[in-house]
């Protein structure tokens, strides 16, 4: 009989859990608040940048108070090549979880956010979980495997022993990458005009090792060699291209690959330099419409 007592108490007891779980879960955060414990990045992969931008800069407090704070948030555990991560919207944010809501149905904003960090640490998709009590996880599908990884490094290494000597400059050095991507990678127009998809034209493992690319394809394999050149840069998009931002001179350049290897209707090869290194007012003289960019998020092109 006691035995049968305990049991229907015990069922008593998780049902009265079960039907005021959120008012427990309110009185243990009061007591034991998550918010407060320390999130920290830990470590961090080879292709993490030591850089900070205008629209996105590395942060060591992951408690966001402003919707601001979530992009650089986003930016830096992206930068750090995270597979997943957690941090926790205090209660003082009040809108912090709708916001975040809204920036992960944000697919523009996402892929603003990764157009700055390293090629390598880029998202092929990123999904984030939010429960009511304020836990986000974020979990990053990345674009380029390790495999993918080791094969392009290695043929990146191959052509810079093979294009640059001690005796060229830093701007001889980006024109050298320029033209030996160009030059030996055509546009991938089937995958473009018909979506058949045969190479991984996207990506630097088309460009360099297939020697078939789309935008994205040349912008990161021109990423890679400005990496190695140590130059701060980054990709910049608009609503359809991609293309490469860069400092150098302590001024910021814009470079798109894309467009000076154009397609020619009797198949010839040619290189050019129309978007070589050229300033953002050299870039609108060209009135175009694809390369039309959201100056509040790349402002150092902004001028």
């Amino acid at each position: 009989m006691k035995k049968y007592v305990f049991s229907i108490l015990l069922v008593c007891l998780f049902g009265v859990c079960y039907v005021f779980r959120y008012q427990l879960y309110q009185i243990y955060r009061d007591i034991f608040n998550p918010e407060t414990y320390e999130v920290s990045l830990g470590s961090v992969n080879p292709y993490y940048r030591e850089q900070d931008f205008q629209y996105v800069k590395r942060v060591t407090s992951f408690t966001p108070t402003k919707k601001e704070d979530l992009l650089s948030i986003y930016y830096t555990i992206i930068n750090a090549g995270k597979d997943t991560f957690h941090f926790y919207c205090p209660k003082s944010y009040e809108s912090c979880v709708q916001d975040v809501i809204d920036l992960a149905n944000d697919q523009v904003t996402l892929s603003h956010i990764n157009n700055f960090v390293h090629p390598f640490n880029g998202f092929k998709h990123i999904e984030t979980e939010y429960d009511q009590y304020g836990k986000i996880t974020l979990r990053i599908d990345h674009v380029y495997t390790d495999s993918m990884i080791e094969e392009i490094v290695k043929k990146k290494d191959e052509i810079e022993q093979e294009i640059w000597n001690v005796s060229m400059s830093t701007q001889d050095k980006i024109q050298a990458a320029h033209n030996y991507i160009i030059n030996h990678t055509q546009y991938d127009q089937d995958r473009s005009d018909s979506n058949i998809i045969q190479y991984q034209s996207d990506t630097a493992y088309g460009a360099l090792l297939e020697q078939k690319a789309l935008c994205g394809g040349y912008t990161d394999s021109m990423a890679l060699f400005l990496e190695d050149l140590g130059l701060k840069n980054y990709k910049i998009s608009s609503e359809n291209h991609v293309w490469n931002a860069v400092e150098l001179n302590h001024a910021w350049y814009h470079l798109d690959l894309t467009w000076d290897d154009p397609i020619t209707t009797d198949g010839q090869d040619i290189l050019e330099y129309n978007f070589f290194l050229i300033t953002t007012s050299e870039l609108k003289e060209i009135e175009d419409q694809e390369h039309i960019f959201k100056p509040e998020i790349y402002q150092e092109l902004a001028g």
